[in-house]
């Protein structure tokens, strides 16, 4: 059975990228594994429920809490966590239990970022690592012509320097777009969470009449 000429032509060009494909290839797969994760976590509804949202804005001086905390139970999420550490410490004054909230804040913000550093070396690494596959398919060339200048040996080291940069960038640049959305999603999302916050917050902490 003859093999499919399109996967012989993508397999040939992985195989004559020489080891720093495999590197790049490797990186290619965390990264994507990074993306997909981190899609997966930072759905609002798994970050700041809508629901949640509702409940606190709805609050009214002398209103129970017990909606809010239903809530709160039905959807486990950053901001529940927050308002939890809020909830149970209400026997500290105002400004002690802004500081443990923006702790509990803090530590979301760790959760939320997790997985992004990843992305952060994929940007930085890959093009890197695809110029090292260059100066090696170079080094290769240059080897070649003091001797007989095998033209083969010379196509095989200057497929290995173009594939490895090409593929080097195709690995960097959507990491880079990755890293740059999900950073700027975190800040919206961070800055949505603070605003719940300091709503209820301010609610449970009414000046005295």
């Amino acid at each position: 059975m003859t093999p499919d000429p399109v996967f012989s032509t993508i397999a040939r060009f992985f195989i004559l990228g020489g080891p720093f494909m495999g590197v790049l290839l490797t990186l290619s797969v965390l990264s994507l594994a990074a993306i997909l994760l981190r899609v997966r976590r930072l759905r609002e509804n798994a970050i700041v429920p809508q629901v949640i949202v509702e409940c606190v804005g709805g609050l009214q001086p002398g209103d129970t809490l017990d909606r809010l905390i239903k809530e709160m139970k039905a959807h486990p999420s950053a901001i529940s966590r927050i308002l939890n550490t809020l909830l149970a410490h209400l026997n500290w004054s105002k400004s002690e239990n802004l500081e443990a909230v923006q702790t509990c804040a803090r530590h979301e913000m760790a959760r939320m970022e997790k997985g992004l550093i990843i992305l952060e070396i994929a940007t930085g690494a890959a093009p890197l690592i695809g110029l090292l596959g260059t100066l090696s398919g170079l080094v290769g060339i240059f080897s070649t012509l003091g001797g007989s200048g095998d033209p083969t040996i010379i196509a095989r080291g200057i497929s290995e320097a173009l594939n490895t940069t090409i593929i080097g960038l195709a690995v960097a640049v959507p990491s880079l777009i990755a890293h740059s959305y999900f950073l700027r999603r975190i800040e919206m999302l961070a800055v949505e969470m603070e605003s719940v916050a300091a709503d209820l917050l301010a609610k449970l902490y009414q000046p005295s009449a």
